[in-house]
Formats: C-alpha cells, sequence, structure tokens
C-alpha cells in the first residue's frame, strides 16, 4: 500500500470512527473508545484519557498494552488516582506537567523522548518506570477542545512503536490524525455531556413533582419511589425469561430508560387530585374525622337511657341492655370507620338499623341518628372511598395520559405515557381510564400494573391500612391473575423469579415477611407451587 493509500485509508478510518462516536450514548464507553481509536492511530502502546473537572484533570480513561493495564472506561478497572491540578496552591499555572499545559494552553505537545525532554517535570513518569521496569520515552499530548474552542480533556499517548516493535517518536502525520480525532471527538463527548445534563435535569424535574405530591400528601411519596423499582425488577425478570409466552420479550438500555421514565411518572395526574380525597384516612373524614361527632350522639344516647332509667322509665335490666347496645354499636361503627379489604352485607344491615335511631339535637330537633352521606360513607365496601370519591381518584390517571401525551417526547421515549397511562388497565378491558384489553397493551405497561398493585398491596404508610404480609398480599395478587386483572404469565414471573422477595427484603418490614404456603395462593398450579416450595427450601 503506497503513502497515498495509506492516508486515504487512515482518513476514511477517522470518518467512521467519528460517525461511531457521534452515536454512542454510553459515556463510559465513549472515552474508551476515544482512546483506542487514538492508539490505533498513532500506534501507541499506551495512553490516557483526562477530563476537564473545574481546575482539575480527572482520569478518566487509562491503558498499556505492554504492562497490561486496562484501567476506567467501560471495561476496565477503576481507576483511583487523584485528579492533576492545574495551578499550584499559588494560583500558578502549572506548566510543568504537560497534561495540564495542554490543558492550559490548548496546544499539542509532541515530546520525542522524554528522557531528554527539557521544560517537563518527568519525575513522576521516571519514578513510575524504575518501579514498573518499563521506559516512557515518546509523548503526544493532545488538548481535546468543544466548539466553543474551551478544552474539555486531554489524550496522552505513550511510545509510538514502529512495524519493527521498536519505539519512535510520534510522526507529524500521526499527530495530525490524532489532532483530528482528538476535534471529533471533543465534539461527541461534548454533545454526550449536554445530553446527560438534560437527561439530569429532566429527572430532577420528575423527582420534583414527585417532592411536590409527597408534599401534597406523604401517602404518594413512597409510592411514587418505589413503583419504578419493582417495575424495573419484573421487567428484567421478565426479560431473562427464555420459556413461554415471555421468551421473546427483551429490553435495550432505551427500553430500559424509557420505562424508569415512565415509572417515575406513572401517577404524576395526582398533582391535580385533591387532598382531602388523597387523604382520607378514615371513611367519614372530611376535613376532619367525622367519627367524634357520632362519639358525641351516642354520648347523648347514653345519657338520654340513664335519664330514663333515673325518671322509672326504663327498669335496670332494660337500662344495662341498652347501656351494652349502645357501646357495642360505637365500638362497630369506630371499627367500620377504618375501612378494610371488605364489608360484608350483615355489617351494613348493621349500620343501617344504627341509622334508623333518633337523638335530639343541641337546638331540641329530633333527628335521624345518621345522615345519608354518613350512611354512604360508613357502608363503603372496600377502603375508604365513595364512588364518587374514587372517580375523583381515578381521575388522576386520565390527567396522567393528558399531561404525559401534551409533552414533546424524544424518539427514545414516545412510548412514556402508554406505559405510564395503562397501569390500571385490566386484562379483560374492564379497567380504567381506557377500558384496555390485555393485547392492547405493551408487556410494560403491564409490568407496571403488577408493580402498582403488589407496592400498593405492602405498603406500611397508607392512612387506611397496614402494609399486608407477603402470602396476604399475593393471596389478593394472585385472586386478581384468576380475575383478569392482572397479567398472568407476569404473576407467573413475578414469582417464579422471586422478584417478590428481593423487593420485600428492600422495603418490607421484617414482620411482612412471611413463609408462604404456595398451594393456597390463588393462580399458581400444583406444579408452580412445587417449584417455588423448592427453591424456599434451599434458602
Amino acid at each position: 500500500m503506497t503513502s497515498e493509500q495509506q492516508i486515504l485509508s487512515r482518513l476514511e478510518t477517522l470518518n467512521a470512527i467519528g460517525a461511531a462516536l457521534s452515536h454512542e450514548r454510553d459515556l463510559p464507553t465513549l472515552l474508551e473508545r476515544i482512546l483506542e481509536a487514538a492508539r490505533e492511530f498513532a500506534h501507541a502502546d499506551g495512553g490516557t484519557l483526562y477530563r476537564v473537572e473545574g481546575d482539575t484533570l480527572v482520569f478518566e480513561v487509562l491503558r498499556n498494552h505492554s504492562l497490561g493495564y486496562v484501567m476506567g472506561g467501560r471495561n476496565g478497572q477503576p481507576i483511583n488516582f487523584p485528579p492533576l491540578p492545574m495551578h499550584d496552591a499559588q494560583g500558578r499555572p502549572n506548566h510543568g506537567m504537560v497534561v495540564a499545559h495542554a490543558a492550559l494552553t490548548g496546544t499539542t505537545v509532541n515530546i520525542p523522548d522524554a528522557y531528554m525532554a527539557e521544560g517537563y517535570d518527568f519525575s513522576g513518569t521516571r519514578a513510575f518506570d524504575a518501579q514498573t521496569g518499563y521506559r516512557s520515552q515518546s509523548f503526544l499530548t493532545v488538548p481535546m477542545k468543544d466548539h466553543d474552542g474551551h478544552v474539555i480533556g486531554v489524550l496522552q499517548l505513550i511510545n509510538s512503536k514502529n512495524a519493527a516493535g521498536h519505539v519512535d517518536a510520534f510522526s507529524q502525520a500521526e499527530q495530525q490524525l490524532v489532532e483530528s480525532l482528538a476535534s471529533q471527538a471533543a465534539i461527541a463527548l461534548n454533545n454526550r455531556i449536554l445530553i446527560t445534563q438534560l437527561e439530569n435535569l429532566f429527572e430532577a424535574l420528575i423527582n420534583l413533582i414527585n417532592t411536590a405530591i409527597d408534599e401534597k400528601s406523604p401517602y404518594t411519596g413512597g409510592h411514587c419511589e418505589r413503583v419504578p423499582v419493582l417495575t424495573n425488577l419484573l421487567a428484567e425478570a421478565a426479560a431473562r425469561t427464555d420459556v413461554g409466552p415471555l421468551a421473546s420479550f427483551t429490553m435495550s438500555e432505551k427500553d430500559r430508560y424509557e420505562l424508569k421514565i415512565a415509572g417515575l411518572l406513572h401517577d404524576c395526574g395526582k398533582i391535580t387530585t385533591p387532598v382531602h380525597v388523597v387523604d382520607k384516612a378514615t371513611k367519614l373524614q372530611t376535613l376532619f374525622d367525622r367519627i367524634a361527632l357520632l362519639d358525641t350522639r351516642f354520648e347523648v344516647l347514653l345519657r338520654d337511657a340513664e335519664i330514663a332509667h333515673l325518671k322509672g322509665q326504663l327498669d335496670a335490666q332494660a337500662y344495662d341492655e341498652a347501656v351494652t347496645r349502645l357501646a357495642a354499636d360505637r365500638e362497630f361503627v369506630r371499627q367500620c370507620n377504618t375501612g378494610g379489604e371488605f364489608m360484608a352485607d350483615d355489617k351494613i344491615a348493621h349500620i343501617m338499623r344504627i341509622a334508623g335511631y333518633r337523638w335530639r339535637a343541641p337546638d331540641g330537633s329530633d333527628q335521624p341518628f345518621l345522615s345519608a352521606d354518613e350512611v354512604e360513607n360508613l357502608c363503603i365496601r372496600r377502603g375508604t372511598l365513595t364512588a364518587a370519591e374514587r372517580e375523583i381518584i381515578n381521575h388522576h390517571m386520565v390527567m396522567t395520559i393528558r399531561l404525559l401525551e401534551a409533552l414533546p417526547w424524544p424518539k427514545h421515549l414516545t412510548q412514556v405515557p402508554e406505559y405510564a397511562g395503562g397501569h390500571h388497565e385490566r386484562m379483560d378491558g374492564k379497567g380504567y381510564p381506557r377500558g384496555l384489553t390485555r393485547d392492547q397493551m405493551s408487556v410494560q405497561a403491564r409490568v407496571m400494573g403488577v408493580a402498582d398493585v403488589f407496592e400498593a398491596l405492602t405498603a406500611s404508610d397508607r392512612p387506611y391500612k397496614l402494609g399486608k404480609t407477603l402470602t396476604e398480599s399475593l393471596t389478593i395478587l394472585g385472586r386478581m391473575k384468576v380475575e383478569h386483572h392482572v397479567d398472568p404469565d407476569l404473576f407467573d414471573v413475578f414469582l417464579r423469579e422471586r422478584v417478590y422477595l428481593e423487593y420485600a427484603q428492600r422495603f418490607l418490614a421484617p414482620g411482612q415477611i412471611d413463609a408462604i404456603d404456595w398451594t393456597r395462593i390463588p393462580g399458581v398450579s400444583p406444579e408452580l407451587a412445587a417449584e417455588l416450595a423448592a427453591m424456599d427450601a434451599r434458602g
């Protein structure tokens, strides 16, 4: 190959490397590729890439073929060397150090032999050589400048080797190629840094929204943090699965980031939900818990019974029975007020009987013991919300979708609204807000649905309930699988890959992590139950 052909070949390689660098999203990988490309161009035995941070040069990647050093970047061992200062303690520029000089002046330094060079301090290099038996001879130090001409990094190559394997000085042609590479690399690096800064800013804004929701209601902040974690755990487990309907499901780094953002934003619509509904800790709570009013009315009934007894209108037995009944009724109302998973018909009938009592109000009027609104609230079958209040809560999903669909998402985040907006849908199409069926939803949206339910069941920071044990939570989740509420395949992965246990060990109180009888969990086949029991036995 003629020298002209070699130059053309190197230029083609330079263009190809520049294009590849511009597409690299991972910063450690990008830095590693920059140094390796520079070493290849200059036939260098070793090299180091530094990034400028403040007034220091930070070691990012270090390679030395002869010594077998592979440090920094994506594939190397961590670098623990301290940053190099560009100014001394008195603020004077550190021109004695080659890399600092290149960073300060923005000029390339090409040294044929460090042991013969004047004007630079190579005492550290000599000490290194004495310790390792290596001889650091030729140095090529090239500043990396961004589009504004600011130095953002430095490439330093060591020991250019000729075809015979002997160390030579870096040629002018090699210097020009490395300078061209450094220029392209600096632009790619600067773009990656800017993108990373924008991503960090974006995530900080998301966290700001979640913090605002948390400040608005302490009962949802932990949820906003934990659901993304559990979503990621289950999605990774599904991607590991190589059998069954999910065997073809995979996730790239782009997919992981997209799902992470969706998880962080899955309840952003709650910022519009009224606080008194979100924080409704008991069935009778409004601005205050109206159970206190009912306690007062029971006291009035007890007082009236005592007066009737003293007046001879009630004998002792009837009075004792009235006191016992009213005390039992008051305790029953208090229990009903706390909410729960299910309120049976006989309990509702009991509330209706209590509602039939009459009491004398302070103005002397005879009033029903319970108002229609109080009856409605006390007869809530699950939780603490009425149908109207639950509609208000459910509206946060409409707002989540509306807010997210209004944003100008880049190509790699276009599925965020779908992932975040589908976690209250059901597999049978009876969910909300869009009534989607399983086939109309992505795997990621279905993953988030399982994560949202399990986090809510096990959470111990809800105002209306204690955190459930694993057995209780998986029993309910299994029932939801059978009832076509959550994805059946993901439910099996959730158990088989022990996602539930990994999450529990990180976020649940020790008392919630109980021994599970898998034969009693709905939706678990006998084969899966035996498999899970065997895994439990192994620990």
